[in-house]
C-alpha cells in the first residue's frame, strides 16, 4: 500500500517546513496546463485524459492511505476525477492544478471514512511531547533498513486522515506548506505545527515496541 519508503523516510529527516519558491520548470507546467484547461472548456475534452494519465497515480496513493483498501480507493480516485471534472470551470487558476485536485480527492476521501467510521489508535499526548528534537533527528538520520522501514509502513497506518495526509503530500509529493494550507483548509503555520507533531507521532509509534521491551 506504501511505496518509496526508502525516499519517504529519508526525507523526515528533514526538520526544516520551508520549500524554495516554485522553480521555472514547475511555472511552465502551469501554464501548459491551465492552456489544456481552457482547451476543455472550450470543448476538447479529450484533452482531459492528460490530467488523469499525470496525476491518478498520486491521487491513488493519497486516497488509498486514508481509506485503506485497494477497491475503495480506485473507486473515489475515479470519483475524485469526475468531480474534477465537471467543476472544471470552477477552477480559478490561483494555485496548482494538482493541489486543486488533491484537495477534491482528500474531501472525497473524508467523506467515505466518515461513512464507515474509521477509528484510529491514540498516542499519549504526554509521550509524544517528551521526545526531544536531537532524538528524532538522530532516529530519523539512522540509514533505513527492511525493520525500520516495515515499522514506518505499520506506523503510517496508524495515523488519522489529516496526518496520513500531510506526510503523503508534504513528504512524497513535495507540496509546499502553502500548498497544504489550501488542500487541508489550515492556515500555514497550523500546517507546520501538525508536521512538527506527526514526526514525533511516528517517532513514539515506530520506537514504543522497543521501549516495552526494554522494561
Amino acid at each position: 500500500m506504501v511505496t518509496h519508503f526508502p525516499v519517504f523516510i529519508s526525507s523526515l529527516k528533514k526538520c526544516n517546513q520551508n520549500r524554495l519558491p516554485a522553480s521555472y520548470t514547475i511555472y511552465m507546467n502551469n501554464q501548459v496546463e491551465i492552456n489544456y484547461i481552457e482547451r476543455i472548456l472550450a470543448g476538447e475534452t479529450n484533452l482531459y485524459s492528460y490530467f488523469v494519465n499525470s496525476y491518478s497515480n498520486s491521487i491513488y496513493s493519497l486516497i488509498v492511505r486514508i481509506v485503506q483498501t485497494n477497491e475503495d480507493a480506485e473507486e473515489l480516485t475515479q470519483d475524485s476525477f469526475l468531480k474534477a471534472f465537471k467543476k472544471l470551470d470552477s477552477f480559478k487558476g490561483d494555485c496548482s492544478f494538482s493541489t486543486w485536485l488533491f484537495r477534491i480527492a482528500y474531501n472525497t476521501a473524508i467523506s467515505a471514512t466518515r461513512k464507515r467510521k474509521m477509528e484510529f489508535p491514540m498516542v499519549d499526548e504526554a509521550m509524544m511531547e517528551s521526545v526531544p528534537d536531537e532524538a528524532l533527528e538522530t532516529f530519523f538520520d539512522q540509514d533505513e533498513n527492511e525493520i525500520k522501514l516495515q515499522k514506518l509502513e505499520e506506523a503510517i497506518t496508524k495515523l488519522n486522515v489529516e496526518e496520513k495526509t500531510l506526510i503523503t503530500l508534504f513528504y512524497t509529493e513535495d507540496k509546499s506548506v502553502a500548498e497544504l494550507a489550501r488542500v487541508l483548509d489550515l492556515t500555514p503555520e497550523n500546517v507546520k505545527v501538525k508536521l512538527y507533531r506527526v514526526r514525533k507521532k511516528l517517532y513514539v509509534l515506530m520506537t514504543k515496541g522497543n521501549e516495552d521491551e526494554q522494561r
